[in-house]
């Protein structure tokens, strides 16, 4: 059995809501009526651990207010499912979209839940069918799944990869259209975009590799990757802040150095949108 420690987290991430969300973004909440960059996002674009996430350092830099939509462990769907939050992403003059993993976001075999992507909530008859000996209910979390459904055949869970990549690019494409302005692409992690598909589940974007970027690359506006500085690679580096409760999930984040690199990549590409 399992206990969830309701312990108050080490830094205060100021929680607010956009428009008519229900989620929770990153604060200090911004105003809405003035121009501003949005930040689509993830765990990384959320900053969770980092007293100055990357969309606070480009707004310190460029003195133009930027918009955290960033949410830890988000897939697509939660902006895809969230009129509140699109709307008010719609609305920026410039908007940057993290490229985030393919498993977090209901597919033909299972569904997830609408607000925190990673939850596992169900898995399809298409899904039973292809492993009937998984009893599904013992699933809570989507890479808890995956990674049984890899350990019993990894033949079979080439259909769901394969699902899985198909369904992220058709998702992709159609938040592309939906975000109406300039879109920046952002590859934050800890590697460069593999050139074949990877199969580990230890490899964050999940699935995802430079032919599906490049898919994309003539929708949006411009396309940056994280410097991959040794500073950069540092999981649960020196400047993160977290109490002992927190511990083990800040040892697999990147710190402050990766969150500085990649805000001094993404300005002079805002700049030159912004212009």
């Amino acid at each position: 059995m399992t206990y969830e420690v309701n312990a108050h987290p080490a830094l205060d991430y100021f929680p607010c809501r956009y428009g008519r969300s229900r989620v929770l973004f990153r604060g200090p909440r911004r105003p809405l009526d003035a121009p501003y960059i949005g930040f689509l996002g993830g765990t990384e674009t959320y900053g969770r651990f980092v007293e100055t996430p990357f969309p606070m350092l480009v707004e310190d830099e460029l003195q133009y207010s930027c918009v955290n939509f960033g949410v830890v462990n988000a897939g697509l769907d939660l902006y895809l499912h969230d009129p509140g939050v699109l709307n008010v992403a719609d609305r920026a003059d410039v908007t940057v979209l993290q490229i985030l993993g393919a498993q977090n976001m209901s597919n033909r075999f299972y569904s997830v839940h609408p607000r925190r992507n990673d939850r596992f909530l169900r898995a399809s008859e298409r899904l039973m069918e292809l492993y009937p000996e998984i009893d599904f209910t013992e699933f809570h979390f989507n890479r808890h799944m995956l990674g049984r459904l890899q350990e019993i055949s990894g033949q079979r869970f080439e259909e769901v990869v394969a699902e899985l990549r198909l369904a992220w690019l058709a998702r992709m494409k159609h938040l592309l259209t939906m975000l109406r302005g300039s879109v920046v692409l952002l590859w934050f992690a800890d590697h460069a975009p593999p050139d074949k598909p990877v199969r580990s589940l230890a490899q964050d974007p999940l699935f995802i590799d430079r032919t599906m970027i490049d898919a994309l690359r003539p929708r949006a506006a411009g396309y940056v990757e994280m410097p991959r500085a040794d500073a950069c690679l540092q999981r649960g580096g020196p400047g993160l802040v977290y109490n002992e409760f927190e511990e083990s999930a800040a040892a697999e984040i990147l710190g402050p150095a990766a969150h500085e690199a990649t805000a001094e990549a993404l300005i002079p590409v805002l700049q030159d949108l912004l212009a």
